[in-house]
């Protein structure tokens, strides 16, 4: 299967035969221009307008993008999906952090998109996500996770292929006040990562250890 990172929180994936799904496709009220993608399916981890622009994507094949929002189980075009609520523990006088985590099953290779979470779920919650072969983890701090926070989940995981998303890569101001892949790097115990334009895994190409993959945002 393919995955393309589009800049934020923002991914499409697709594998030859099945539908092609795009995670949280981002406003222009973000501060960046949002891309216009071809998909099957949508899925909305939280409804803001960095996650829920389902105006930008644009039915890959004849008829409607079918749009999947909040927890539950959905079977689309050989693609199994997997929505699990996440709930952060209350604290006196703040709102409950809440959200959606998707899995994503493509013949058996398995993605899950954290999403616009910004809290480290409990053993239980990660346990309900079962194996995963890729990670789609936001690192950059803002409403997202810190880098200290993503790599405590990692660890919890243990994913094959760890893909950061939502951090600073330059752009608009508000991706500039995030912090930089250095930062996750560090807290990684690695000194770089290897850069690719889109990463194209199969489930015999997994590695035997962690490996964290950086993508290059895709205009």
């Amino acid at each position: 299967m393919e995955i393309t990172w589009h800049g934020q929180y923002c991914f499409r994936m697709t594998e030859r035969g099945m539908l092609t799904v795009v995670a949280d496709p981002f406003d222009a009220s973000t501060g960046d221009e949002p891309p216009k993608l071809r998909a099957d399916v949508v899925t909305i981890t939280r409804e803001d307008p960095a996650h829920n622009n389902i105006g930008a994507v644009i039915g890959a094949q004849r008829g409607d993008v079918r749009v999947v929002r909040g927890p539950g189980e959905y079977e689309m075009g050989g693609v199994f999906i997997t929505g699990v609520s996440m709930k952060g523990e209350a604290k006196k006088g703040l709102p409950t952090q809440r959200g959606t985590v998707y899995t994503y099953n493509f013949d058996g290779l398995t993605v899950v998109h954290l999403g616009g979470l910004s809290f480290v779920p409990s053993q239980a919650q990660v346990e309900a996500l079962e194996t995963v072969n890729v990670l789609l983890v936001p690192i950059g701090g803002g409403d997202g996770l810190s880098a200290a926070q993503a790599s405590e989940i990692i660890s919890l995981i243990e994913p094959s292929i760890v893909i950061p998303m939502n951090y600073n890569v330059g752009g608009s101001e508000n991706n500039r006040k995030l912090d930089i892949a250095g930062k996750f790097l560090k807290e990684m115990g690695l000194s770089d990562a290897k850069t690719q334009d889109v990463l194209k895994v199969t489930r015999s190409s997994l590695p035997e250890d962690t490996q964290v993959i950086l993508l290059e945002v895709k205009k």
